[in-house]
């Protein structure tokens, strides 16, 4: 089983449509897939139509309760969900109280393996405990950036905290995200990618009217709108990074 995570210390690049998608493309591909949204905001879940969990759950984070009684069904098959709930707000203070080493959520994680081959996370944008937990469960941290000076500040403070905590930083790989080639400085940063994107994905994930249309749909695009171009990069997207996914 692998685990990939969408993260960002920015909000509103494009992490949990990115998420949604990649997971949808997933399990359509044959994986059995599950999407954990740790993102308080529940966006993830909406995207899947999952109800937002009834009340937080102290005991799955101190491994008294099987995580499995938190994850749902959503409308495809293949693809299950862990949805967020406003009170997950709180689970920095939880996973330092309780355990302050970073492998509570790969623990968590683990005994999903005789379900699931890929678990995907929806991370809230925050440089905090819960984010040296996602790092250490992640077998790949996929990075939206939008294709700004600011955007690509945040990915470098991402870079820097790696090498600072002898982090490894092939497990970072950055993509363009939200990105408009009518605007000079995105089409000549994707055109020239600084040192920080040496190994960015190819897939371009455009800032596109489709996209904003999923939370309408409550769907992803290859269900909602296949044919457009944001669906067809997403695609790319996931056939990029589907090989090394798929490895046990």
């Amino acid at each position: 089983m692998k685990t990939l995570a969408i993260y960002n210390l920015k909000g509103g690049v494009g992490k949990t449509a990115a998420a949604v998608n990649l997971a949808y493309l997933a399990a359509q591909s044959g994986l059995h897939t599950l999407l954990w949204d740790l993102d308080p905001q529940g966006a993830a879940s909406w995207y899947l139509q999952g109800e937002a969990a009834r009340a937080p759950d102290k005991t799955v984070w101190r491994g008294t309760s099987p995580i499995g009684r938190r994850i749902v069904e959503t409308p495809y098959d293949h693809l299950h969900l862990i949805p967020a709930d406003l009170d997950s707000r709180h689970l920095d203070v939880w996973l330092r109280k309780d355990d302050n080493s970073h492998d509570r959520l790969r623990t968590l994680i683990e005994p999903l393996s005789e379900q699931y081959s890929l678990v995907v996370l929806d991370c809230p944008p925050s440089l905090s405990h819960l984010a040296d937990n996602i790092f250490a469960a992640a077998d790949r941290i996929l990075v939206p950036t939008v294709p700004t000076h600011l955007s690509l500040r945040a990915l470098m403070t991402l870079i820097d905290y790696f090498k600072a905590n002898e982090l490894p930083r092939a497990r970072l790989r950055p993509f363009w995200s939200m990105a408009d080639r009518r605007r000079g400085l995105h089409r000549g940063l994707i055109e020239q990618p600084p040192k920080a994107m040496k190994d960015v994905c190819a897939a371009v994930i455009p800032y596109a009217a489709s996209v904003e249309r999923m939370g309408e749909a409550r769907a992803p695009l290859e269900v909602s709108e296949p044919s457009s171009y944001a669906a067809e990069c997403y695609r790319a997207l996931w056939a990029e990074n589907a090989n090394y996914l798929r490895r046990g």
